[in-house]
Order: structure tokens, then C-alpha cells, then sequence
């Protein structure tokens, strides 16, 4: 066999099923006569997209894996695989290489060097008989610590040079994950027990942990509230009585409230990064930090409990030393249930209006809310897109069960959500699929829709069309006055319908349920994608945005 031949030999023994692609490149080739199917995207940076929603919705089980060309291929990938790194997502790259004797000469696009600083490592193979040994290293370095991209360039000769038969061995690796020191979970689950108003927030690695019963069980037995964040959103479920919600730009009332108010935060599988998507720790709260990168504990805050170690396991120990410290006594005390549910309704209440709208245009609050009543969170796999979107729908909408929501921002590229959506129903076929964008997004990448139509891969993709930028609203009002730079204009219904897809474009807000509805039966029945316009009015106010 060849290198490629070999990598794709390697592929299918990882378990992976799909090789999101964009030619040329003849690994797509190689990987579809081994029988790993190519999906083929307009883009590069969507396809990066559609890698990186697999990995996510299967907790890097069935790993995502992305090919290009090299020079432009390799160079329109990149703002994908930026926001895979920034949020620790791991997933292979595949890029070409020039041939060896065009390798390194300017100006020639160098992956080896493009790549250093947005994967967690990049290395060449410069021998075909050590494609094992690089696949191994690869992969071993997407399932071990933080997660995120591991890359491979394969040089567009080295790629059809024969395998000596003698070199190619390959067994998958299995992840190892650590506990944390018991004297680091004695101390903090001493504090934990001790704190009067304690507040536990979720993040991502609870996911990838596979952690979400053990999170649940420790709640409930201290009766902690528990809140996550934007990228740890679904890791507990948000119809859970002790939930707070995900806390990212914006957060909801009764988290606020909770959050404002703690005297210790327990911190589980994040990095506690401050700034970007994430919300801001308030000062005077006492850290408990639990991750299985060292290299996160006092990176941006004083930790006082700092616990390295995997989250399943870590969040096991520390259920056991607190069982220790309160037995059972905490668990019918429903004080704390009973104040987060009288928070949220009070919070509810200040919004009633705009989520039961009956105004034309519509507000994308009434779309969100009457999605999420339509279409129960439990059968639903849910992502936002930048800015409005994501701003509007993470406080409201409660996902119920771990990869329901993806959630996604720290280095936050417009038109995300797409791939993300693709990559999601790839890897759980039996989902609803939905991504909420917002007319710019569309114009970034709305063209990957045709992507889902000709891979009949049925998504829904609901497109918010204010007709304007409307966050932008005070840092573009001169030029706006003066030279109208906020208008954007487009039916996008007709152009997804231009591209083989089922759409409506909705403007009445009584009929939102019902294009749900239709949408769900369309996907479910005959196998297509849906795109949903919903003609919506120009909603500026956002439920406390960047509170700490």
C-alpha cells in the first residue's frame, strides 16, 4: 500500500466514518475506496466545521478528521481550525504538502509553520515508512489532556510512495485518564461543604468525561446549583431544578443572582479563562478548580483548591468525600430548587413580552421560545452563530441531556454554525439538528447549505433575518447615518430553495411553531435539509450582557 492508502487503513481502524474534504487532494480518493465516505464542502473553513461537530456531539469517540490541498486549501482552513484550538476541540487535519523538492521555497504556504500556533502539534511525514508512527502520535495527542487539533502534512509526493510492509503497524490508542491527589479533594470538598452559598460551573470537560450523572449526583446531594459554561453548555441538564443556565456574554436572571451572590464557585473540567465568550468570575469568592491541564490552575485567577485531574473521576471523589462530610442529610432539602425556580420566573417575567410577541416584525426571542416548545430539547441537537444569535438564545434555551447544545465562542469566526450542525448530524443521525444564524453568518458561509442538500444530510438551518447589524447599532452609527453600512439584504429562503432545499420564510409569529413543525416531518421523512427565514425586528436588548 501507499501512504495514503495506509493513513486510510489507519482511519477506519480509529472508527471513523466521514472525511469532510475539499479537492483536490488524493486522500479523498484513497479514503472513499477504503470505504470512509467524503464529504465535500464549498469551503474549507466550513469543512473544518463539519470535522469539529463530530468530534463534539461524540465526545471524541469517533473523531473528526478534515483534508485539503495545499496552498489555498491549507491557507482557507485555517480560521476553522483556529476555533477548534481556542476551544480545545480535538480533531485530525490532513493537509497536502508541495512536493519535496518545492517544499520551503517562498512564498509558498508552509502548513508546518501556519499551523504551529493552532494545533496542539503538526508534524510531517517525510518517510512513508513512518506513517504509523506519526498516526499514533496523532491520535494518542487528540485523546490525551486538553483537548484540540492535531495535524499531519502529507507531502504530495511522500503521498504515493509505497509502505515497506515491515513498517506499517497500528493499533489504536486508548485515553488515560488521572485522578486527583486525595489531599487536594479532602481539602476542597471541605470548603465545598463548608460555604454557605456555593455554586458549581461546568464546563467542557465534564462532556468529554462523560461525566454528566456524576455532576448531577453531586448536586444533588449537597443541593448546589449548578451553572455551565458557553462551551460546557448541555453538560448539565438545563430543565434540571438546580440549573442556572450557561454563562458566556449573556446569562440569565436567576444565574446572576446565584453567581453574584456565592462565596465559593467549584469549577469543573474549564480552564477558568477570563474574557472572549466566557463570563468574568466576580472578585472575593473563594476557587475550587478542577481540570486535567495543569497549566489552566492560577492562569488568570488565585485558585485556593486547585484539583488536576479527569472530570468523571474527579467529580466521583469528590461525591465520596462528601458523602463523607454530610451523609445524605442535604438531599430532601429543596430550599435552594425552590429559590432558583421563584429567580427564574421572576426573570421570565421581565421577558414575557418579548417572548410571547405577537409584533411584525417578529423578535428572535419569540422564534427561540416557540422552537423550544415545539421541538422537545431532548431530541434536538441545538448551536447558535456569533453575536445576536448567541447572545439571544443562550440564556433562554434549556438544553436536556449532554451534546443537546453546542456551545462555542472563544475565538468566535462568523458562520460557525453551519458545520457545526452538518458534523453533528453526521454523528448522531437520530437527532434534530438546528443551527441559528443571523443574515451575516449566512452571507459567510450560507452557500455550505447546498453542502446538506447534496449530501442529504437533513438539517435544519433557521436564518434570523433582521435585514441589518444590529449589535453594531452605536459602534456603526456615523458611517451607518452617512453611507447606510448596517443594511443587509437578501431572501434567503429563495436562495436556499435555488439550492435543492426545502424553506419557508415565515413573517408571522403565529405560524412559527408550525414551520417547526414542518420542518421536523421534512427531515424526518423525506431526508432534507430545511432552511427557515424568519423576518425579525432589530432586537438590541440582550438579558445581562458581560454582568461581571
Amino acid at each position: 500500500m501507499n501512504t495514503i492508502e495506509a493513513i486510510t487503513e489507519i482511519l477506519k481502524r480509529e472508527g471513523v466514518k466521514y472525511l469532510p474534504c475539499f479537492p483536490t487532494t488524493p486522500v479523498i480518493e484513497a479514503a472513499a475506496k477504503g470505504g470512509i465516505r467524503p464529504i465535500v464542502c464549498r469551503q474549507e473553513r466550513v469543512g473544518v466545521g463539519i470535522a469539529d461537530g463530530i468530534s463534539r456531539v461524540s465526545n471524541g469517540d469517533q473523531m473528526g478528521v478534515f483534508a485539503m490541498q495545499y496552498g489555498p486549501g491549507a491557507e482557507n482552513a485555517y480560521p476553522g481550525i483556529a476555533t477548534a484550538f481556542s476551544d480545545s476541540v480535538p480533531l485530525l487535519l490532513l493537509p497536502l504538502g508541495h512536493p519535496r523538492e518545492r517544499a520551503g521555497i517562498a512564498p509558498h504556504y508552509n502548513s508546518l509553520k501556519g499551523y504551529d500556533d493552532i494545533t496542539k502539534s503538526i508534524e510531517q511525514v517525510n518517510s512513508p515508512d513512518r506513517t504509523s508512527q506519526i498516526m499514533r502520535r496523532a491520535f494518542a495527542g487528540l485523546r490525551q489532556g486538553r483537548g484540540g487539533p492535531m495535524a499531519i502534512e502529507i507531502p504530495a509526493d511522500v503521498a504515493l510512495e509505497e509502505v515497506s510492509e515491515e513498517s506499517f503497524y497500528y493499533v489504536p490508542s486508548r485515553p488515560v485518564a488521572s485522578q486527583g491527589n486525595p489531599s487536594d479533594i479532602e481539602e476542597a470538598a471541605k470548603a465545598l461543604c463548608a460555604a454557605h452559598y456555593p455554586v458549581i460551573m461546568a464546563g467542557q470537560g465534564v462532556l468529554y468525561a462523560k461525566a454528566s450523572e456524576e455532576l448531577v449526583e453531586l448536586a444533588e446531594l449537597l443541593q448546589v446549583p449548578v451553572g455551565s459554561t458557553l462551551l460546557g453548555k448541555s453538560a448539565f441538564p438545563e430543565v434540571h431544578p438546580l440549573a442556572l443556565g450557561s454563562t458566556g456574554p449573556t446569562i440569565s436572571g436567576h444565574a446572576y443572582h446565584f453567581i453574584r451572590r456565592s462565596d465559593l464557585m467549584f469549577g469543573v473540567g474549564t480552564s477558568f479563562t477570563k474574557h472572549g465568550m466566557c463570563m468574568n468570575i466576580p472578585s472575593g469568592k473563594t476557587l475550587i478548580h478542577a481540570t486535567n491541564e495543569a497549566s489552566d490552575i492560577n492562569k488568570d485567577y488565585n485558585v485556593n483548591f486547585p484539583i488536576v485531574g479527569d472530570a468523571k473521576l474527579v467529580l466521583r471523589q469528590m461525591i465520596e468525600a462528601c458523602r463523607e462530610i454530610v451523609g445524605e442529610s442535604r438531599q430532601s432539602d429543596q430550599t435552594t430548587a425552590k429559590e432558583v425556580q421563584t429567580e427564574r420566573e421572576a426573570w421570565l417575567a421581565q421577558w414575557r413580552a418579548k417572548l410571547s410577541d405577537i409584533s411584525i416584525p417578529m423578535t428572535p426571542y419569540r422564534v427561540i421560545w416557540d422552537f423550544m416548545h415545539t421541538i422537545p430539547p431532548e431530541d434536538a441537537i441545538v448551536t447558535h452563530d456569533s453575536g445576536s444569535p448567541r447572545d439571544q438564545i443562550t440564556p433562554f434555551y434549556q438544553s436536556n441531556g449532554p451534546r443537546t447544545y453546542l456551545g462555542w465562542g472563544k475565538s468566535h469566526g462568523l458562520g460557525t454554525g453551519l458545520g457545526l450542525t452538518i458534523g453533528a448530524k453526521l454523528a448522531a443521525p437520530e437527532k434534530v439538528c438546528v443551527n441559528f444564524m443571523g443574515d451575516a453568518a449566512f452571507g459567510m458561509v450560507g452557500l455550505d447549505f447546498e453542502t446538506a442538500v447534496r449530501s442529504n444530510i437533513p438539517i435544519i438551518t433557521v436564518v434570523l433575518n433582521n435585514s441589518t447589524m444590529a449589535v453594531e447599532m452605536t459602534q456603526m452609527a456615523d458611517s451607518h447615518r452617512l453611507y447606510g453600512t448596517r443594511d443587509l439584504g437578501g431572501n434567503y429562503a429563495a436562495l436556499g430553495k435555488a439550492m435543492g432545499g426545502y424553506t419557508e420564510r415565515i413573517e408571522d409569529p403565529s405560524q412559527i411553531s408550525a414551520a417547526f413543525t414542518r420542518a421536523r416531518k421534512v427531515t424526518e421523512e423525506e431526508g432534507k435539509a430545511v432552511l427557515l427565514e424568519f423576518i425579525t425586528s432589530e432586537e438590541t436588548e440582550l438579558s445581562h450582557r458581560r454582568p461581571f
